[in-house]
């Protein structure tokens, strides 16, 4: 009966594992040349939209931070 709770040795899991994960990669959907590209434009536009967004955030609370700080000071 113990015996047939133990565990394949650690050369037979690998086997195994890659094994599966090659028959997983056969059913994968790879994206064409051109969907990749538009996906990749649209990755960049969205980073550079964001900086944009953060930078202009960031000019704007400095002028309030600054403006703040001006009046304390006095």
């Amino acid at each position: 009966m113990a015996e047939a709770n133990v565990k394949p040795n650690l050369f037979a899991r690998m086997k195994r594992w890659f094994r599966e994960m090659r028959s997983e990669l056969k059913k994968v959907v790879w994206p064409s040349k051109k969907q990749v590209i538009n996906n990749t434009l649209i990755v960049i536009a969205c980073c550079i939209a964001v900086g944009i967004f953060i930078w202009v955030f960031d000019a704007v609370a400095g002028l309030f931070v600054n403006g703040i700080i001006s009046l304390v000071k006095g």
